[in-house]
């Protein structure tokens, strides 16, 4: 391996990694302001302008933030932590990678362009009936197949690795980041399946109808797991480089590499606990789905084990006395790990919901309403969102040759704050309303009576300022973005990259053994949907036929 490559990034790899990065934070600040205009607008104090409808903005604000943005800040992070812990890109899977951005970027544009001509209000899951422009679904499989030749490029560099080191198990960031992909990869299946041969040619008038159950069920096997493609990065940096941050080390390499194989079996085969309510899919399979989702209960649970054992371990190695006083030893005035730790508190709540979105009973109560819009900000815009954030202050730097000074140190921590403030301003005011009865996906407060209304008028106004705090934090951070791309001072910024702890057990190599681990998912998945599958198709409804949702 490059020796140079365990101390920095290589400048080609890191200027691809930053290429990804630019797009992210274009993405974040386009889609947050269309965030703010929707709280406004059903805060019933605004009407928005120029003829922009409410389901135009709110299908830019979940397509830009929820695929487009979280998908380049995840490529790009991926890219970099395997040219870091693998070695250096050889040409040929850097020209991969970079057809990968080509084909993400110009998918994303195709996508964008059909939002804002209002010819693809259709919401980020677009479902039909709901019907797009057929370059809005051409523009999405771009961003698709790019995503593939991307994991291509890690996939072909974690082989070589394994070539040039036989016996050895291999680097933790980049084993996590090859489970991360593998399940993107197998699960992208399911919407390409789905826009391919469904959507597109109905879009494209080559067929009158759509098959909508079978449409949402194969979106849904993707939909699912696509939570776990934003939280997996997140799950990473909190196993294996927050330790760094902090002086510590990992608790157990053993025990991350468990939690994530454990992830890819149960994150794909559960997506019909998103279609509890939905008729054509019988009841027992949506049962059988509902169990294996709990099972994400097990990694997550081993995860807040490993992660808190880390801290303690560290505070008692400072010196710190009693039940929690290593608390107080953790470096609380760094936002490279402050940040992330308040994503990670974050995280309890967003996955209370999650459980109570995945049981039979409370998901009748909860499931078209925006109880559901708050659960998504709490975990991917709040948990998620906040762990980008603590690697963004380190690795911009760290690419472009700068330093994180003191002062955008501050300014960070200031950033991260008022995000936490303005979503829980936000999350806890949608989970509320959800309870009295608010719909989800919807601008009009009338909506179900003008007494229940009234009623949520509050809810709606706390919503308001929430995105109004949470726009302050995105320009703060596009402020700290661009001072480090652009303006800090030159310097060596570290990459941090954990250790495991002398006491830990090593590490079996099992764990890379792929035939295994992608022979057992293929088995849950195979048996979680063969059947429901077969059943949408030959029991079929009469075909649905497309309109426009404004």
């Amino acid at each position: 391996m490059n020796i140079q490559a365990k101390l920095k990034v290589d400048p080609r790899d890191g200027k691809l990694a930053m290429a990804h990065f630019y797009v992210f934070i274009v993405a974040l600040a386009i889609g947050g302001l269309a965030g703010l205009l929707q709280t406004f607008v059903r805060s019933g104090k605004f009407e928005l302008p120029f003829g922009i409808g409410y389901y135009q903005l709110l299908t830019l604000h979940g397509v830009v933030l929820a695929l487009v943005m979280t998908t380049f800040f995840i490529m790009g992070f991926l890219h970099a932590v395997v040219s870091k812990t693998a070695g250096t890109y050889t040409n040929r899977q850097r020209t991969l990678a970079w057809i990968s951005f080509a084909l993400l970027t110009i998918g994303t544009i195709m996508a964008a362009i059909m939002i804002l001509l209002n010819e693809a209000s259709v919401l980020y899951t677009f479902y039909a009936p709901l019907q797009a422009h057929a370059v809005f679904y051409i523009g999405l499989t771009l961003v698709v197949v790019g995503s593939w030749v991307g994991s291509a490029a890690v996939f072909m560099k974690y082989g070589e690795w394994r070539k040039a080191n036989p016996g050895q198990s291999s680097p933790l960031l980049t084993f996590m980041a090859v489970i991360t992909l593998m399940m993107w990869d197998i699960a992208t299946i399911g919407v390409a399946t789905t826009v391919l041969f469904q959507i597109l040619p109905w879009s494209l008038g080559l067929v009158e109808t759509i098959n909508v159950g079978l449409s949402r069920t194969l979106f849904w096997y993707f939909g699912h797991p696509l939570v776990y493609f934003w939280l997996l990065p997140a799950y990473m940096v909190w196993y294996a480089i927050i330790p760094k941050i902090i002086g510590g080390k990992i608790f157990s390499d053993s025990l991350a590499r468990l939690s994530f194989v454990l992830l890819l079996f149960f994150s794909i085969p559960v997506g019909l606990h998103h279609q509890l309510v939905e008729p054509g899919i019988d009841p027992a399979w949506k049962f059988i789905q509902v169990i294996l989702t709990f099972l994400v209960v097990i990694p997550s649970l081993m995860t807040a084990f490993s992660l808190f054992a880390t801290f303690e371990s560290y505070g008692r190695s400072k010196g710190a006395k009693g039940l929690f006083g290593w608390f107080k030893k953790l470096p609380w005035g760094d936002a490279r790990f402050t940040i992330p730790f308040i994503g990670m508190l974050g995280f309890i709540p967003g996955g209370a919901g999650g459980i109570v979105n995945a049981s039979h009973q409370m998901n009748q109560l909860v499931h078209n309403t925006i109880w559901i819009t708050g659960h998504f900000h709490m975990t991917v815009a709040f948990a998620v969102i906040l762990t980008f954030y603590g690697v963004a202050y380190w690795l911009i730097p760290h690419l472009t040759g700068r330093i994180l000074t003191k002062k955008m140190n501050k300014l960070a921590m200031i950033q991260g704050i008022t995000w936490t403030i303005g979503m829980l301003f936000m999350s806890s005011s949608m989970h509320i309303q959800g309870l009295l009865g608010g719909p989800r996906r919807s601008a009009f407060s009338e909506y179900g009576g003008a007494a229940q209304a009234a009623e949520w008028i509050p809810y709606q106004i706390a919503q308001a300022v929430g995105g109004s705090i949470l726009f302050i934090s995105i320009i703060l951070m596009v402020y700290v973005f661009i001072n480090l791309a652009f303006f800090a001072p030159k310097g060596e910024q570290e990459f941090p990259v954990g250790e495991v702890a002398k006491g830990a057990e090593k590490t079996p190599l099992v764990f890379d053994n792929w035939k295994l681990w992608l022979g057992i998912s293929a088995i849950l998945i195979v048996f979680a949907y063969t059947l429901p599958l077969i059943d949408l198709i030959q029991n079929a409804p009469p075909g649905s036929k497309g309109f426009k949702l404004w």
